[in-house]
Formats: structure tokens, sequence, C-alpha cells
């Protein structure tokens, strides 16, 4: 079923950087580096637990951490850029019907096409452009998420940001995150609370290959 991912000398990667470079303190947790994620096996393209962003969004991101931190809390990141090959191996999952093991955990309401027709898993994926980003926060004095009432990549409409069927708190913490977020240049997407894109996205019509790995990176 994998794809792979054959490195692109072509491919200019001088507009990249590593997140953890800019954002002192960001807490990352590549869910597609390891197994638990929605498929149940490392994806194509990761190379190495890091988080890889555009300079532009990198700095970005910045601002919304410094921001965050004086008032209790860290970023954690579960995705950043997403090479192609990475978009192509979800894809080749989506023909693979009996390959459901992670549906409890995932999509446990949806049959896997409907996971695709819903657009939790899009054919071009905005963050193979750069500068998407998804994450929560971490409450610096628990050391635990902070509660948006649905984990990272449940495909269901208990992840719409906008989604009224958890605890006020948890309706909270996804507005305070998506303020903090949009008021340092991102905008949400309208089915995952934890995904954002750069308003000023410097490559918006551009797709990048490259693994993710600081190798990748000139």
């Amino acid at each position: 079923m994998k794809a792979g991912c054959p490195y692109d000398p072509t491919m200019d990667s001088s507009g990249f950087v590593l997140l953890a470079d800019y954002v002192p303190g960001v807490v990352q947790e590549i869910r597609y580096y390891s197994t638990y994620n929605f498929i149940g096996d490392r994806i194509d393209g990761y190379e190495e637990p890091v988080a890889l962003l555009t300079i532009e969004a990198a700095r970005a991101l910045k601002a919304v951490s410094t921001e965050l931190v004086v008032q209790g809390y860290r970023l954690k990141i579960f995705d950043a850029y997403r090479p192609v090959c990475a978009v192509k191996h979800f894809m080749l999952w989506g023909i693979e019907d009996q390959d459901v093991r992670m549906k409890p955990y995932f999509y446990p309401d949806l049959e896997k096409q409907e996971v695709f027709a819903r657009g939790y898993i899009a054919k071009k994926s905005s963050h193979s452009r750069g500068s998407t980003v998804d994450l929560t926060l971490l409450d610096m004095t628990t050391g635990k998420e902070v509660d948006m009432g649905g984990p990272f990549d449940l495909f269901s409409e208990l992840s719409h940001p906008d989604y009224r069927g958890v605890t006020e708190e948890q309706y909270e913490n996804r507005m305070f995150l998506q303020r903090a977020m949009t008021r340092n240049g991102f905008d949400i997407m309208d089915n995952e609370w934890w995904h954002f894109t750069l308003k000023n996205e410097p490559y918006p019509d551009t797709y990048f290959n490259f693994p993710v790995s600081t190798r990748a990176l000139r």
C-alpha cells in the first residue's frame, strides 16, 4: 500500500524552518511519525518526529506562543508541513477497504469512504503548502492537554470548532485557542478545531514533497 517518498532535490525547501528553532518550549507529538494515527502505520515522508513550517508561519506561531506562555500555556503540535507523498499514502489507504483497524479510535461513526466524502481528508492538503499546523494547548500547571471536548483527528461532527454539543468549558477552550491563532494571522478550518492555516501564506499554490526531516532543509 505504501507509495514511498523519494527525496526530490529539485524541491526548494529553503523557505522552511524547524519550528522548535522559532518557538522555545514547543511540545511536539508528530502523530504521523508514530503508529498512533487513523491509519495505524508511520506515514510516508515522516522521517523524523519534527515540525517543519514556512518561516512566515513559524514567526506567526512564535507570536501565538509568546502571548499564551504568559497565560500559562504551551503549544503542542500534532502536525505541520506534510509532504505530498504522505497525502498519497492517505489516499491509498482509502482504497484498502479491509484496513479499518483504527476505526474505533478515529472514525467510529463513519465508514472509511465517508472520511473522504465529508472532507476530513483531502486529495490536496493545505499542510503540503507549509503554512498549516495542527495543534492544541498544554496547561503548564498540570502538564496536561487542555480539554477541547474531543481528540485530535477524530473524524466526527464533535471535532467541528463551533460544535455546541460539548460542555461550556470545552467550547470556551476551543474559542480561547481560536482567538489566539486568529489574532496572530491564522484562519480556522470549519470541521477541525485543531487546524489552522496562515492567512497570507507564502506558497498558496505550491504543494511540496520533500520529507519531514532536518536533512531536507537547506
